[in-house]
């Protein structure tokens, strides 16, 4: 059975209010690098994996592209992009991200945003999506970052007065699951080391074509003060990869 914590009320509940969840894109402090991954895509078939409350369809036809598939495990989650979306060349498919089935070269833009450390094989994933891009096609993804995920206990050490002192890093070479907490709820996710992602993108023939990690941008370090950790360490690993043209 694919992990499915969406689904339930409790844990959506506390999802629903997120920033990201609340404000959209602008909300999501790593968007300021991720969006200039993305390529142009007016007039183009765009995939996102993972799409949650359909932020990212609805901005990649704001930028005029021809038509959108969103897919998404969760109920509650296409319920909410559905609410949100008014546009009929948006369509929202149920189903695990590890069960796609495209045609052969659909697509000219693959997106997703931090869905992947939830699955076990990044490899088959990557392997799907590059039947279904089109020759030249863009692959850009969002992750937690390796130095995020390597324990368990993702958090801060703290010293007595409960300052944070640093963000500890362990086992990162042993990848695998990692049970975690987030929203108060046990969750599982998958730790891969970053030259993992990079290989597995390698051996499936992407090209890789930018590795950027995450850091906030100026106007939310000075509207948001605690923002000042998130320099300390990154966060997200974004990667934007090339299906070569044959």
């Amino acid at each position: 059975m694919k992990q499915n914590k969406y689904d339930d009320p409790k844990f959506f509940s506390a999802y629903e209010q997120m920033p990201r969840s609340v404000k959209g894109l602008e909300g999501a402090g790593e968007w300021h690098i991720f969006k200039e991954l993305i390529p142009k895509l007016k007039d183009k078939n765009v995939l996102d994996l993972g799409c949650g409350f359909g932020w990212h369809c609805r901005y990649a036809r704001e930028q005029q592209a021809s038509t959108v598939i969103g897919v998404d495990i969760s109920e509650k989650m296409l319920q909410k992009a559905r609410e949100l979306t008014n546009d009929p060349l948006i369509s929202y498919l149920k189903t695990p991200i590890e069960d796609i089935v495209f045609s052969k070269s659909q697509f000219d833009v693959v997106i997703s945003s931090l869905a992947f450390h939830y699955i076990k094989s990044f490899k088959s994933i990557c392997e799907k999506v590059y039947n279904c891009l089109k020759s030249g096609g863009i692959f850009v993804f969002s992750v937690e970052h390796p130095i995020f995920t390597s324990r368990n206990e993702q958090d801060w050490y703290y010293d007595e007065q409960g300052n944070s002192l640093h963000w500890p890093i362990d086992n990162y070479q042993i990848e695998g699951v990692r049970e975690t907490a987030f929203l108060n709820e046990t969750v599982t996710k998958y730790h891969r080391m970053i030259s993992t992602y990079i290989n597995d993108l390698i051996d499936t023939d992407f090209i890789i074509k930018a590795v950027k990690e995450s850091v906030p941008s100026n106007e939310m370090l000075k509207s948001i003060p605690e923002m000042k950790d998130e320099t300390r360490r990154p966060m997200f690993l974004m990667i934007s990869a090339e299906k070569e043209n044959s």
